[in-house]
């Protein structure tokens, strides 16, 4: 995958170069770093321009590079948190094949404050498959919590994350009360380098067997909530499989598997939030920070 060159003046590419030493976390590799200091000059603008504080992780694995933003900043994941809890699950089905097919109870009193496939299924049942899919691609919130449930609750997804290395995801509270999203609260957050790694080995790498994995990318790319977010910014012909988050302070999240035209792998982790408890999310700011980053490459 390829860089498209930009030219600048000396004196532009050394101020450039200063700002992206101060608001990205860490260093890109070598075949990404003539766009570095462009695009998080780009990216801080759109930061500062939307009143909030963006988080963003690429990796491009066919060529072995990252671009970083923020990388290593905490961010609260939101519903993005529900790819952890059904990659649980589906790892569970590797040695346990009648999990995904078992059956599950809808009760009213389970419903939460969204619910939009189990809110029509209460008295009757859903399997494990059924409730995942409703979780990724509607983004139900009673069906994570059931999931989680199912999982083994909130430690056993932890150890799930730090199973894969991940040592920076931090599940803590079910749904809503882990969408809060507080400036500087440490719970239910992560980081888009962290989220990145781990979504990279759930959908591209062994994490999962061949079966699960295609399962969980296949839910992914099912998606009917990210149409305005990632995929929003990325060419047409490119395929996307996405799972969105939202929360308060206008907190707005999506993390994707991506498949450029040509069938080049990306994954892109994009986290935005703000700091008034009842700003409005702003999918459109994912949208322009994934066409930023990936208006370069071609």
């Amino acid at each position: 995958m390829k860089i498209k060159p930009l030219s600048t003046s000396p004196l532009i590419h050394t101020v450039l170069f200063i700002m992206a030493t101060l608001f990205s976390s860490s260093a890109i590799s070598a075949n990404l770093i003539s766009h570095n200091v462009e695009i998080s000059a780009q990216l801080h603008h759109l930061e500062k321009e939307a009143k909030g504080r963006l988080g963003l992780y690429l990796i491009d694995p066919s060529d072995d590079a990252y671009f970083s933003y923020r990388g290593d900043e905490r961010f609260p994941f939101c519903s993005t948190s529900k790819i952890l809890v059904v990659s649980k699950l589906l790892h569970d089905s590797q040695r346990l094949p009648h999990v995904m097919a078992s059956q599950i109870m809808i009760r009213d009193s389970d419903l939460t404050n969204y619910n939009p496939i189990t809110g029509q299924k209460v008295g009757g049942t859903m399997s494990v498959a059924a409730l995942s899919q409703a979780a990724l691609q509607y983004s139900d919130n009673t069906a994570m919590n059931l999931l989680l449930q199912k999982a083994g609750g909130i430690n056993a997804i932890n150890i799930f994350a730090r199973s894969l290395g991940d040592t920076i995801f931090s599940l803590t509270r079910n749904e809503p009360t882990l969408n809060t999203s507080i400036p500087g609260d440490v719970r239910d957050s992560t980081s888009p380098h962290a989220m990145a790694l781990t979504l990279q080995q759930l959908t591209l790498g062994s994490a999962l067997q061949k079966d699960q994995r295609d399962l969980l990318v296949s839910w992914m790319k099912g998606n009917t909530t990210g149409n305005n977010s990632i995929k929003a910014g990325v060419p047409v012909n490119w395929t996307v499989g996405d799972k969105t988050g939202t929360g308060d302070y206008g907190t707005t999240n999506d993390v994707a598997v991506i498949w450029t035209n040509q069938g080049k792998p990306l994954i892109l982790v994009v986290y935005f939030t703000q700091f008034k408890k009842d700003a409005a999310s702003r999918k459109d700011i994912i949208a322009k920070a994934a066409k930023r980053v990936t208006s370069y490459l071609q």
